[in-house]
């Protein structure tokens, strides 16, 4: 809601306090940006202290500084190329509806030309590519290279995941709900992204634990053949899970409220403070359908049901994931059926990644590509319209009405799909984009050999050969683990050696 000053310039110093105003609202609005921003960056220690308990403790060190590269690779990524192509395709700012594309990219490399204003959205913004560059972390913890992480972290940002973002949330892309013309007169409406950001580092989780392969042990014995049962890898920290689990719960009130990006009138309150109520409800309900279902699971061949904290805590995460695309538009009721199938689609998307042998380390997949979908169908289904004409505004044009989630389309003896159809066309896009691009560069990591460690790394741990040393100081590895690590160690330093032995003496022949 714009300050109208039209009143206000008609009296002495009118002016002068329209601009004190306008000076206020904008000093608001970048404050609400701002503090949403360091609350989705601050969830960056929610996923490290997650997947740093998660993990074997042999292997910590290494998780926590790939979840460090994830902020440092985004920010570099974001900052250089990734924002331009998702929001510079503008000549009036990040809604400017005039026109459409696929990608942006006509200004804003190395965030030149910017104002204050925009520099925050920015920051708002780039917490957000971090975000979703993390969820693979913990997918391929414990056997992915330093330098394939980087390099996709990077690749992510800067390209991949603008591209989503400004096909969905430009203002100027196809699936956008944003512009004068909308896709069946709605667009995609995924208001803080169950599919932009989770889907897109889902889809990347997955892919990369299929060309990663499974964790040694896992799955196979020494000899390649399979295990009658998948082996337990074991969680070394369950205390640093809880803390995990709680900051990304926490961080979530900056992921869902403060996309509103402004607080400067009652609907956007209205709306921000509703975001509020479906978060919490949605989380809550989905911890506690996981933790039940799985309890009734449990009991199965003979052994005790057990109440399973891991369960509990990505059930929890799960609701938080599906409740994302429709936090502003789904009212708290309806939330609490979001956060109860969330459990169920993390159960079962758990199971089935067993079953098919694909290893994640956090159970990353199941949490946010699952529930990912999941928040997009139940947009699909659920949305309301008041609430969707809050937090998106009315479609222009004549004759245009903005079409509602399909079960409350039958409360009206309609069958309109227009919004479910949009749903599902944001999901398929987000999978085939995604897929285009990092099943190619993950096969190019894998061909070059900066994919995956070597096996007796991987074995001893990552790091003590990648790190100079343990985290802890209570685990050592077995003797047999140690004596292959040196030696394979000492026939590096030979190896290195004689390379530079023979590069010595064609110097010498030369000169002769």
């Amino acid at each position: 809601m714009a300050i109208d000053c039209t009143t206000l310039t008609l009296t002495a110093g009118g002016t002068e306090v329209c601009d004190t105003l306008s000076g206020v609202q904008e000093a608001i609005n970048l404050f609400w940006l701002v503090f949403g921003g360091a609350l989705v960056f601050f969830m960056q220690a929610g996923f490290a202290m997650l997947c740093a308990g998660s993990v074997r403790s042999k292997n910590v060190n290494n998780i926590m500084l790939k979840n460090l590269l994830d902020a440092c690779g985004g920010g570099l990524g974001f900052w250089s190329i990734g924002y331009a192509f998702a929001y510079g395709d503008s000549d009036t700012g990040f809604r400017d509806t005039s026109l459409v594309s696929f990608i942006g990219g006509r200004k804003y490399y190395f965030l030149m030309d910017m104002t204050g204003q925009e520099l925050g959205f920015w920051f708002f913004q780039f917490a957000f590519a971090a975000t979703a560059a993390t969820i693979v972390a913990g997918t391929i913890a414990e056997r992915c290279k330093m330098s394939a992480y980087l390099c996709y972290s990077t690749f992510l940002t800067g390209f991949v995941y603008p591209v989503v973002v400004h096909m969905v949330w430009s203002g100027k892309g196809y699936l956008s709900a944003f512009i004068n013309d909308p896709v069946y007169d709605s667009g995609m409406i995924d208001f803080a992204g169950s599919g932009v950001v989770h889907m897109t580092g889902g889809v990347s989780a997955l892919i990369a634990a299929v060309i990663l392969g499974p964790r040694l042990g896992r799955f196979y014995d020494s000899d390649g053949k399979a295990l009658a049962e998948p082996a337990e890898m074991g969680n070394h920290n369950v205390s640093l899970q809880i803390l995990g689990t709680f900051i990304l719960w926490f961080g979530w009130y900056g992921f869902n409220p403060v996309s509103t990006l402004a607080m400067d009138g009652p609907g956007v309150a209205n709306t921000a403070g509703l975001c509020t109520a479906t978060t919490t409800i949605a989380a809550a309900a989905g911890c506690v359908s996981a933790l039940f279902i799985n309890y009734g699971l449990s009991k199965k061949g003979g052994q005790p049901a057990v109440y399973d904290l891991s369960c509990a805590m990505n059930g929890a995460l799960s609701g938080l994931v599906a409740i994302t695309a429709g936090c502003s538009v789904i009212y708290p009721s309806c939330a609490a059926f979001v956060g109860l199938v969330a459990g169920a689609v993390y159960i079962g998307a758990d199971k089935l990644l067993i079953k098919l042998k694909i290893d994640d380390v956090v159970n990353a997949i199941p949490v946010h590509l699952a529930n990912g979908i999941w928040g997009c169908i139940a947009v699909g289904l659920l949305a309301a319209d008041p609430l969707i004409d809050d937090a998106y505004g009315s479609v222009t044009g004549a004759g245009n009405v903005r079409p509602i989630g399909w079960f409350y389309e039958w409360g009206r003896s309609s069958g309109d799909f227009r919004l479910m159809a949009c749903q599902l066309a944001g999901i398929f896009f987000v999978i085939g984009w995604v897929s285009c691009m990092m099943i190619p560069f993950f096969m190019l990591l894998k061909t070059i050999g900066w994919l995956r460690v070597h096996e007796v790394d991987e074995m001893i741990g990552m790091d003590l050969s990648h790190h100079g040393g343990s985290t802890y100081t209570f685990e050592k590895p077995d003797t047999e683990t140690i004596a292959k690590f040196e030696a394979r160690t000492e026939a590096k330093i030979e190896k290195k050696a004689a390379r530079g032995s023979g590069a010595s003496s064609g110097s010498g022949a030369e000169n002769v």
